[in-house]
């Protein structure tokens, strides 16, 4: 498979920058692919605060690069991956942005982002699910922090993503390895925080892996589920207090709005 280089959208990262970047997630020179993504996940935490409480800024590069770098937050797939393919390509690797279809099982829309990487699967976004990068080779098992996850070539050359579940496997995504337009992001970006239906708009979503361990707080419950099987499940009282455990360090002006924000939704939702 060949691989077609193409340049993020809304400019490039200075050398400065990725300095930065590095710094970020502790990190130094021009490290291997593997370990620049697995430092990132367990760095940079996938969160959608902005959203809830009305004040992304959007996916531009600047914006990201200020948000997850300069003011330590996270973000979603859209704001991981734009940094992600920044700082990749400022390093000298290949790069393809590409698309993939959520729960396609169930009618999920297209509009998670992802990237291509020397004829690899690099996703630093989907949820804090994958540590390293995955060969797109048809049934590539990969070990992402204790679950198994597995690439599967379909019939139109498009990737489904196996990955484990407490019940059993599901088929996460299906990836289109075509290049992606700026204005797929774009669309696709724009219904993410607006859309009624789309699951980043009326609740809070964090999510971090580690080796062994996934941590995700969705609605109003602290979920850590073990590599071994075990799960622990805990109501949140004290929103900003869990976000902290979490990596996710509030400005005193956000915690507050994100306080008021939480003292409105619906305990039993």
């Amino acid at each position: 498979m060949s691989i077609e280089v193409q340049a993020v959208a809304g400019g490039a990262l200075s050398d400065a920058e990725v300095g930065e970047y590095l710094d970020r997630i502790g990190l130094s020179g021009r490290p291997a692919l593997a370990e620049l993504t697995r430092a990132h996940v367990e760095a940079i935490p996938f969160e959608n605060v902005d959203v809830v409480l009305g004040r992304h800024r959007g996916i531009g590069l600047d914006a990201v690069v200020d948000k997850l770098v300069r003011r330590r937050r996270g973000g979603y797939c859209y704001e991981h991956a734009r940094l992600f393919a920044a700082v990749l390509e400022r390093l000298g690797y290949p790069v393809r942005t590409v698309m993939a279809r959520v729960q396609a099982d169930r009618g999920g829309p297209r509009t998670h982002r992802a990237l291509i990487v020397d004829d690899q699967l690099v996703d630093v976004g989907f949820g804090a699910g994958m540590l390293v990068p995955m060969p797109l080779r048809d049934g590539a098992v990969v070990d992402q922090a204790g679950w198994e996850h597995r690439l599967e070539r379909e019939p139109d050359g498009q990737w489904t993503l196996v990955r484990p579940t407490r019940a059993g496997e599901e088929r996460a995504y299906l990836l289109d390895p075509r290049p992606s337009q700026p204005a797929d992001d774009e669309v696709a970006h724009h219904y993410t925080p607006t859309h009624p239906s789309s699951p980043f708009t009326g609740q809070l979503v964090v999510m971090r892996l580690a080796p062994g361990v996934s941590r995700r707080l969705v609605r109003h419950t602290l979920t850590t589920e073990h590599a071994d099987g075990r799960v622990e499940e805990v109501p949140v009282d004290d929103v900003v207090d869990v976000l902290a455990s979490l990596d996710v360090d509030l400005a005193r002006d956000e915690a507050a709005a994100l306080r008021d924000w939480w003292s409105t939704q619906d305990r039993d939702r």
